[in-house]
């Protein structure tokens, strides 16, 4: 007997923030024991019981660059097994020098050309690295939805 099938999905609230026709990554730890290990993904994380995904997202984001946009906007929801992910985007006001990196090995703003091509330079690690699938793939819809002018 499955006893996963009647547990409930994890939801998880993940933040696209953009500044001049770039997207603000993470680059997460080389850690075997998490998600994506050593690629470039969103920041965000799973929403605590009773917290809506949107309070999520922007207390995620507090924690690891100690910043927050005043507004976000919910982009898509994405489902997969065992997981319901929240793509929240707004605008990133501050400048990369104003955040903390609290949690990941590098963070950066990743342009539409290094989305495209699915590979980002680490100036902390000196090398490329992988943007992740489903992270890859989000940033493409939103690219293409025209939800925001990018340049």
């Amino acid at each position: 007997m499955d006893m996963k099938m009647d547990a409930p999905l994890v939801r998880v609230a993940l933040a696209i923030l953009y500044q001049r026709g770039r997207f603000l990554m993470q680059l997460r730890d080389d850690l075997p024991t998490i998600h994506y290990p050593g690629i470039w993904g969103f920041f965000g994380g799973h929403a605590e019981q009773n917290e809506s995904p949107e309070c999520s997202v922007k207390r995620e984001l507090i924690e690891e660059i100690g910043y927050a946009p005043a507004q976000t906007k919910l982009f898509c929801e994405r489902e997969s097994v065992g997981y319901r992910r929240y793509y929240y985007y707004a605008e990133l006001a501050a400048p990369l020098s104003e955040l903390r990196l609290n949690e990941g090995q590098d963070m950066a703003l990743c342009s539409v050309a290094e989305v495209q091509s699915g590979q980002k330079y680490s100036e902390k690690l000196g090398e490329m690295r992988s943007l992740g699938g489903p992270h890859r793939q989000v940033l493409l819809d939103f690219i293409e939805s025209g939800l925001v002018s990018l340049n």
